[in-house]
């Protein structure tokens, strides 16, 4: 079939194959251009299929020869229906990692049930043993608690005050003004069970409990932190206390490690462009500012990038992990420069629907969401028949 977009709001609902293949080859290709580095050798990544988990599994494979399980829930193909993009990644990772002569397999299911949990822990067992290295990276709108049986809905909302500022549609460039009210406890609450760090030290207990974690074991989760131009819906308002959670898990975890002399992390990383991200009111208006600023200053990272400097500089060079005085790991640090939100801010106070095209990187960052479903790749000929039946090797 003729493959093209078909977009309503912040989702694209088809991919195409062949262009998440090239997205994730060039992925590969990034890494191997950096040499090898002295990273983990077995991996298990759950949220592997798209973002930050998919440039983590390609940064432990093709970095450094790792041996990795990928988790992730992504929608199958079927004819005439196009898979979801994570599950063509996945696939184009598989093929990639087995022709390199590595180990790949991956489980799709819910991650936060306990059933899959079981089968990735058997999966190890039977075929690497141990882990070195659990990269937790799930990006959920809801939850259905493996224990109480409750499923759990996130919002992204304010806390305490209602919000507004401006926001832009990335589609159509009009810079507008959105306003969202707070929310109230039981939001707040169901936030923080689908977003905070309760399932991430689930995986990591019922994984110690079974003996595979390896000696020294490291894990690591992701998180953002952001601007203050984004703080109110971002960092104070809901999303913001579930990221606090998941930090303080991590020096949970880091304790209960101790015996194995493993660790713990979470990683703050820069805005990027994700499924998630793009969900999130007033983000896109920043980043397209944001992106025009660090592009301009050379220092501008895709996920990739940013994952390729966290395991070389801070997660796997010599000594002590880095950190900044709350324990996280700051991968952030180019984003958050005075210099890059000072410019950022001057534009913000500047943008209009008229100018946004001159002072920000709007384009870089529509391009940058359609790459995310394997669209407007270079190189990929869209006008021609594609095979929308895609196997994942190694599907377990």
């Amino acid at each position: 079939m003729i493959i093209t977009p078909r977009v309503r709001g912040f989702i694209c609902l088809t991919s195409h194959p062949e262009g998440c293949d090239r997205n994730v080859l060039n992925q590969i290709n990034y890494i191997k251009g950096l040499g090898p580095n002295n990273g983990p050798k077995r991996v298990l990544v759950i949220g592997a299929s798209t973002g930050f988990g998919l440039a983590s599994r390609i940064t432990s494979a093709f970095g450094s020869g790792a041996s990795t399980i990928g988790v992730f829930f992504e929608k199958p193909s079927a004819e005439g229906k196009p898979a979801s993009p994570g599950w063509y990644n996945s696939a184009a990772f598989e093929k990639y990692a087995l022709e390199a002569g590595l180990y790949a397999k991956s489980i799709n299911g819910d991650a936060f049930s306990n059933e899959i949990k079981q089968q990735t822990i058997d999966l190890i067992k039977k075929d690497l043993g141990q882990i070195d290295l659990v990269i937790y990276s799930l990006a959920s709108p809801r939850r259905t608690h493996p224990v109480t049986g409750v499923t759990y809905n996130s919002v992204l909302k304010p806390i305490g005050t209602t919000f507004s500022n401006k926001t832009v549609d990335f589609h159509s460039g009009n810079v507008s003004t959105v306003t969202i009210n707070p929310a109230n406890e039981e939001e707040i609450e169901n936030t923080i069970a689908v977003m905070g760090g309760e399932d991430w030290k689930m995986w990591i207990d019922a994984m110690k409990e079974a003996g595979v974690l390896a000696d020294g074991a490291k894990t690591v989760a992701y998180s953002y932190i952001g601007p203050k131009l984004t703080e109110a819906v971002y960092r104070k308002g809901t999303i913001g206390r579930a990221k606090d959670d998941l930090e303080a898990t991590a020096f949970t975890i880091a304790d209960s490690l101790k015996d194995i002399h493993g660790e713990a992390y979470v990683s703050v990383n820069k805005a990027l462009v994700t499924q998630a991200s793009s969900a999130i009111p007033v983000i896109p208006l920043y980043m397209s500012l944001l992106f025009k600023v660090m592009k301009a200053k050379g220092i501008h990272e895709g996920c990739i990038e940013q994952i390729g400097r966290l395991f070389k500089d801070r997660l796997y060079s010599d000594g002590q992990v880095p950190v900044d005085e709350k324990g996280r790991i700051r991968i952030d640090d180019w984003e958050m420069r005075e210099d890059v939100q000072a410019e950022v801010a001057k534009l913000w106070d500047e943008a209009t629907t008229e100018n946004l095209a001159e002072i920000g990187d709007l384009e870089g960052y529509r391009v940058d969401f359609f790459n995310l479903f394997g669209f407007e790749l270079p190189g990929i000929d869209y006008d021609k028949d594609v095979n929308e039946i895609v196997e994942i090797p190694n599907l377990q």
